[in-house]
């Protein structure tokens, strides 16, 4: 059965509204993604939402129909609006058709199966939800298992992130521990940590042949990585730097890695 809202007011669009903070994601064990694709994207993952929101004049959209089907199916709640109230949902001037409320998967290290992917990225302190959805886009691209964020990095759930990811975030796995807990679970198995760097024993980022699987650790975007875990690290690579900028963002960072590895560990025949 489809619900009708048509007021902000409506304590179901209130509690939907509450997951773009992140307190009300805790409090609900939800989050929103917003968008036909990616909500499309997350039902081909196995993903279906919880809660369906769509835009009245979206309703006879295959997609839409199909999600709407499922979250029937599912019996989560779907709910019929209109673009007004999609805008005051999501934040975003055009909003999309469609929005989903998911449940929060667990972020615990122990459903990363490091032998399920070749690839794999680690960050610490990340701060801009933007560069941590792209950062999983590009996982996606690159066949790469997802990511694994350690200390304090930015809710991977946000709205933000979850529009940058693409679909990224129900596609890859994503993974929310401290620093000494993630290196001891990496020791615990194989795995070759390389870090990227600026500074300290590093080499060109083409003379290291990777091989899988590899963990890129990349650091915050304005510090990098602290000292104490780039001296774990197994290799420290740099990406050189011709012009007057001596760094590139972590997410276009994470990209020139995860292909130049992706290309060595799986060349064309």
């Amino acid at each position: 059965m489809i619900t009708d809202i048509t007021s902000p007011a409506n304590p179901v669009f209130k509690s939907l509204k509450s997951l773009t903070e992140k307190k009300g994601r805790k409090a609900e064990g939800l989050f929103l993604a917003e968008g036909l694709r990616v909500c499309t994207e997350a039902l081909h993952s196995g993903h279906v939402p919880r809660y369906l929101i769509f835009a009245a004049d979206a309703e006879a959209h295959p997609l839409t129909q199909a999600l709407i089907a499922a979250t029937e199916t599912a019996r989560g709640m779907v709910i019929r609006s209109s673009r007004d109230l999609l805008h005051r949902l999501t934040g975003k001037d055009n909003p999309g058709a469609v929005a989903g409320a998911y449940a929060i998967p667990d972020t615990g290290l122990e459903h990363i199966d490091r032998s399920s992917a070749k690839l794999w990225v680690v960050a610490e302190n990340l701060k801009d939800p933007g560069n941590l959805g792209t950062m999983l886009r590009t996982c996606d691209a690159t066949g790469a298992g997802g990511i694994i964020l350690l200390d304090q990095c930015c809710d991977p759930f946000s709205l933000e992130a979850g529009r940058a990811s693409m679909g990224g975030l129900f596609t890859r796995a994503v993974a929310q521990v401290s620093g000494p807990e993630f290196f001891t679970w990496l020791r615990a198995g194989p795995g070759e940590l390389v870090g990227a760097a600026l500074a300290g024993h590093t080499i060109d980022y083409r003379a290291h042949r990777f091989a899988p699987p590899s963990f890129l650790f990349m650091g915050n975007e304005q510090s990098g990585l602290p000292p104490s875990y780039a001296a774990v690290c197994d290799t420290l690579v740099r990406l050189p730097m011709k012009g007057t900028a001596d760094s590139l963002n972590v997410a276009v960072a994470t990209a020139v890695l995860l292909y130049e590895a992706l290309g060595q560990i799986e060349p064309l025949a």
